[in-house]
């Protein structure tokens, strides 16, 4: 069976489909259309900036485990005391726990369990967990979604503020 470094590519891949995603959308000068091609790593990393900047705490690793004996992932997730966390960690996480955007879990010993702030994660949130190649799938799916409304975004309703 094959495991997940099988498929990864690996940090030199997404780096160089970053850059030529970059160099195309300048020197076409479509940077504006570009943008709307990457709403889900904006939204990642939009979701990401309460761990990133240490509002809420931040393990080494944020992607999804492996539950091996039966080959799905889950989320990952961090523990931490609530004391641990200051006034606008409490407001972040009441905020991302209102919109359904983690699964937080409180024990007796006011020790918090939080699936860590990723896309990845919010979709086995919302999915289940679910075998890698499944995740990768509905990954794509979102990914041509939001391009499609990125499309009809910049080709569609661009008519209502501009004459043509």
């Amino acid at each position: 069976s094959s495991g997940i470094n099988a498929e990864y590519g690996g940090d030199t891949f997404c780096y160089f489909a970053g850059m030529t995603f970059a160099v195309l959308g300048i020197l076409g000068h479509f940077s504006k259309t570009m943008i709307l091609f990457f709403v889900p790593q904006i939204f990642n990393f939009l979701l990401s900036i309460p761990q990133l900047f240490h509002i809420l705490p931040c393990p080494r690793h944020r992607l999804p485990r492996l539950h091996p004996t039966e080959d799905v992932l889950t989320m990952s997730v961090v523990k931490f005391k609530a004391s641990d966390i200051g006034v606008l960690g409490r407001l972040t996480l009441f905020l991302l726990t209102t919109l359904r955007l983690v699964s937080v879990q409180y024990e007796e010993d006011e020790t918090i369990t939080m699936s860590n702030l990723t896309i990845l994660n919010v979709v086995l949130k919302l999915m289940g967990n679910t075998h890698e190649r499944t995740l990768t799938i509905y990954m794509l799916i979102i990914q041509v979604v939001c391009s499609g409304i990125g499309f009809l975004i910049r080709y569609q309703a661009v008519r209502l503020f501009y004459d043509e």
